[in-house]
């Protein structure tokens, strides 16, 4: 209920005409004021006037007046900068630390903010608002879905800045983790970017000129070489691997991270292990390529390489298949711009101070088609439109960070369907 309680306050959602202490005195918000996150009043640097004085200072909320004898409020000089004490309960009077009475206000939710609080959080679907997304302006959501676009790519760029601190600042070898990450795909993302980890691009360099001792790390590290064979490919990769498992002291990954859901063979962990041991093969450093790319054509020209003949027609050590080329599909290439070029061009740009860079990683979104995947498909579905990739990003971003955690109080769409009713309208 307090947190409702401040939550109304910030957003004035309340009847503004009828706001008075609890000695009759008329309120008038002029500012509410900037909500306060560490130790102190609810909300600081607030403007009131309160009868007819005009006050400057702190508001203190909480759901019952006798909460704030709780809490010692009356004791506490951190207090006495409070002109509002606001609450949901009228219970007691609190002073300050001199004895002198703190204003008081009993702010009443308007019922069809309440109504509408009750509908979001106690909806039982993962998009609580998804039936009443429509209700909501274009512009509005526009607005919304650049600022969850910019959320994500923050947060992409902080786990970069991260390696980048682990890796002194090493953008190729920082790419290289990206990269085999995004070859995870979402069930296997943390596994592949373990492997990166567990095999510095340095030794894939030294070795590259020989695309099966490349394989062999790749097929080694990840813990798919440990058993007999009978296949002369498999042999010669688990002969290469020993030798060079002990030249770099290298320690395999266990199997289990590897173990496939049920995919189409060409999706096989063994299909983009060789896919990704055919690009490393080829490029000796692959990054400043990517920087220098002209467009999402050229970028994706350097990914579409062929793996080794081997993999013409097997998908898997164990048994052969039907001949077909391995080659990265359309849709896959769309996803590797997405997860691993996009993020390192921004990250690039706000790390370096070249905005030119964050620039094109939007720009390079807007020319990707949207993603497929069902959680565009459940927004789409109810009237969303969905342009590019930078839409289906922000989408994503909304799900994850603020639908299934239920955040609809942080939510600008929930903010706009709580607002509906409320006094001033929107």
């Amino acid at each position: 209920m307090e947190r409702l309680l401040r939550y109304v306050w910030k957003y004035k959602l309340y009847v503004s005409t009828s706001l008075t202490t609890t000695d009759g005195l008329p309120v008038a918000v002029i500012d509410p004021g900037i909500q306060n996150t560490g130790a102190g009043p609810d909300f600081i640097n607030a403007k009131l006037k309160i009868g007819g004085t005009v006050w400057a200072g702190s508001v203190e909320i909480h759901e019952k007046s006798s909460d704030g004898l709780h809490h010692h409020r009356d004791s506490d000089k951190a207090y006495d900068s409070v002109i509002l004490h606001v609450t949901g309960e009228n219970d007691a009077s609190i002073c300050r630390m001199n004895g002198e009475p703190m204003p008081q206000l009993l702010l009443s939710i308007p019922e069809p903010v309440r109504k509408n609080i009750d509908w979001l959080l106690a909806r039982e679907g993962v998009v609580p608002c998804l039936e009443r997304i429509q209700e909501v302006d274009s512009v509005h959501l526009a607005s919304w879905m650049d600022t969850l676009l910019g959320e994500r790519l923050e947060r992409k760029t902080a786990d970069i800045y991260r390696l980048l601190d682990q890796y002194q600042e090493d953008w190729n070898e920082v790419f290289y983790i990206r990269l085999t990450r995004s070859f995870g795909f979402g069930a296997h993302s943390d596994a592949f970017e373990k492997l990166a980890q567990s095999l510095p691009l340095r030794y894939i360099q030294k070795q590259r000129a020989s695309e099966s001792q490349v394989e062999a790390m790749l097929f080694g590290q990840a813990g798919m070489l440990s058993e007999e064979g009978s296949c002369h490919y498999y042999r010669l990769l688990r002969r290469e691997y020993a030798f060079l498992r002990h030249k770099f002291d290298l320690k395999p990954l266990d199997e289990p991270l590897f173990k496939s859901p049920r995919v189409r063979p060409t999706n096989s962990t063994h299909v983009k292990l060789a896919q990704l041991a055919a690009i490393w093969h080829r490029y000796d450093t692959l990054f400043s390529r990517i920087l220098s790319a002209s467009s999402p054509k050229e970028i994706k020209d350097y990914f579409r390489i062929r793996p080794s003949d081997y993999w013409k027609n097997h998908n898997h050590f164990r048994y052969a298949s039907p001949e077909k080329e391995k080659t990265i599909g359309e849709n896959t290439l769309d996803l590797l711009l997405i997860n691993a070029v996009v993020p390192l061009f921004f990250a690039y740009g706000r790390r370096n101070h070249l905005p030119e860079y964050c620039a094109r990683a939007t720009r390079l979104l807007e020319r990707i088609p949207p993603e497929r995947n069902h959680i565009v498909t459940a927004f789409t579905r109810f009237g969303i439109c969905v342009r590019n990739a930078g839409d289906t990003q922000s989408l994503i971003q909304l799900k994850r960070e603020y639908c299934e955690k239920r955040r609809c109080l942080y939510c600008r769409i929930g903010f706009r369907l709580l607002k509906q009713g409320a006094n001033p309208p929107l």
